[in-house]
């Protein structure tokens, strides 16, 4: 399921770019042990809570919603800084894997394709 975020061919490439970066970050870092854990969620939730609220009647490359994938950007850097295709890999994750897709939908039923268009836009134009 690549959700129109990059075509079959690019999407497979996605996936293999974030599985490789994170594991060269996990292993590079004693498993993130620098990143606040805790800190990050809670930023997550405040993120996705603006997101939700936002999102009735937003495009994903209005400028309020760039803004807030931006700051999604940032809160993946704390753990590394991931490439254009690792960043798309994680839209794809969200979408594909059932706990992902749940949680983040749970914040408001179209989150997770909203999302993945923004992240599309923003790599695009920003990475």
């Amino acid at each position: 399921m690549s959700m129109a975020i990059v075509d079959d061919h690019d999407a497979d490439d996605c996936r293999k770019a974030l599985a490789e970066e994170q594991a060269a970050s996990l292993a590079a870092t004693g498993n993130w042990s620098h990143v606040d854990k805790d800190q990050v969620h809670r930023d997550w939730h405040d993120l996705y809570g603006e997101l939700a609220g936002a999102l009735p009647g937003a495009r994903p490359d209005d400028p309020h919603i760039q803004e807030l994938v931006d700051r999604h950007y940032a809160i993946a850097c704390r753990f590394y800084t991931p490439s254009r295709q690792a960043y798309l890999g994680m839209a794809l994750l969200y979408a594909e894997d059932a706990a992902m897709r749940d949680f983040h939908n749970a914040y408001h039923p179209e989150m997770v394709q909203f999302l993945g268009s923004a992240m599309r836009r923003y790599a695009e134009t920003r990475l």
